[in-house]
């Protein structure tokens, strides 16, 4: 009995004891933690970029453990202007008029000249390029209603449109151009005398982008007959969307510089360059049709590549720079165009399915009355709501000025 109520004794006291913090902390959190420290490998700067880049919106709200829900309730409901109201009425509707996906697929494998040729004279590829440079500059709303709106016809269309609009060339010249990059490149990306991609995954680097093996040397070379400092590229890039029919290629690399012409540093940091398709030693491979899909997809490559230092984006200054750019503008891609396009499938899919079972019919009853189909379609179309407003609140976010980065990591990993 002794023994007994001893173990008792010994049991509260240990309960006891951890319920409180402090004791608990100094007994076990730190030694856990500090376990932990010594397992995990230290934090790159690439790391470090990655989480410092983007802004803490409303979402951060949700870690809080007490989201404050007025506040979110307080903000401004994301609207289409009339300009926009009317591209979304006329123009996208005219375009989902012009195709068909299964004969997109299965006839010529891609989308026919005449609406390539719409796409380009409508400014559908200049959807976030500013007025002042020839674009339409819609909002990120805009842009994810667009998206959307074209997936429930054409997901080839829609990834057509979507990737010019998105991570790459355009949204990275907006924002870290130089002047001189902006007033060529802008105006020609908006009216799709360039059609654009940007080369990031490689063959043994895709989500763990931070680690390509792409790379550049600063070294002196000849441009236009003049020698110059430049970097000499190598490097071999793979599932390039809009890759085999761009001509302007956005490239992801890491810069060295070991004759220090640049300063005292030898690894620069992973860099981004515009570069024509056409300019001697880009390599364009042969097309990729992963599932079959139609939207242009392909690898590309380069090997001992001289270009000056003017086509790296934002010049000079923005050498080793590339990964807190990608990272900060990720939401173009993350937040909204790849959330908007499965959206857009999944409104499809939910309507299709939903019409199957109602003239579907098994004992003179539509299936769709089962309860074994009622449930699904429920759940289906309660996925649906959620999808659709994490596509708006995420659009929202951004149109208020946030690079919301954690917001549309979330969305990514949930609806696509």
């Amino acid at each position: 009995m002794s023994a007994l109520l001893t173990f008792i004794f010994v049991v509260g006291v240990i309960a006891v004891s951890l319920a409180l913090p402090g004791v608990r902390r100094r007994l076990i959190s730190d030694r856990a933690l500090s376990a932990f420290r010594r397992l995990m490998p230290p934090m790159s700067q690439t790391e470090r970029d990655a989480l410092d880049a983007g802004t803490v919106w409303w979402d951060g709200e949700l870690f809080s453990g007490r989201p404050d829900w007025d506040r979110l309730l307080a903000m401004p409901v994301p609207t289409l202007t009339v300009e926009e109201q009317r591209f979304l009425d006329e123009d996208v509707e005219t375009l989902c008029g012009m195709v068909t996906e299964w004969e997109t697929t299965n006839v010529y494998g891609d989308l026919p000249p005449r609406v390539w040729q719409f796409i380009k004279d409508r400014g559908f590829l200049g959807m976030i390029i500013p007025k002042e440079f020839g674009g339409l500059g819609f909002s990120a709303f805009a842009h994810s209603q667009v998206i959307t709106k074209l997936s429930t016809r054409s997901s080839t269309v829609a990834v057509t449109v979507l990737v010019p609009n998105s991570l790459g060339p355009g949204e990275l010249l907006r924002n870290y151009g130089t002047d001189a990059q902006k007033r060529f490149y802008l105006p020609r990306l908006a009216r799709g005398a360039d059609v654009p991609c940007f080369a990031l995954t490689n063959p043994n680097a895709g989500s763990d982008a931070a680690s390509i093996p792409d790379f550049g040397i600063v070294c002196h070379g000849e441009h236009e007959g003049r020698r110059v400092v430049g970097l000499r590229l190598t490097w071999e890039k793979r599932y390039i969307t809009l890759g085999p029919v761009a001509t302007l290629l956005g490239l992801a690399f890491r810069a060295f510089d070991p004759d220090h012409l640049l300063g005292a540093e030898e690894d620069l940091g992973i860099t981004c360059a515009l570069i024509p398709t056409s300019h001697p030693g880009v390599v364009i491979g042969r097309r990729h049709m992963p599932l079959n899909a139609a939207f242009q997809n392909g690898p590309n490559s380069g090997r001992d590549v001289f270009i000056p230092l003017d086509w790296v984006i934002g010049g000079q200054p923005m050498i080793g720079r590339g990964w807190r750019m990608l990272m900060e503008c990720l939401a173009a891609g993350r937040g909204i165009s790849l959330p908007s396009s499965n959206t857009g499938m999944a409104k499809l899919v939910v309507r299709t399915t939903g019409g199957y079972a109602r003239i579907r019919k098994q004992f003179k009853t539509p299936i769709g009355r089962f309860e074994g189909i009622e449930e699904p379609l429920a759940r289906m179309g309660g996925n649906l709501y959620v999808m659709d407003a994490t596509r708006i609140l995420t659009a929202a976010a951004v149109d208020l000025g946030e690079k919301p980065a954690v917001l549309s990591s979330i969305a990514k990993l949930h609806l696509t």
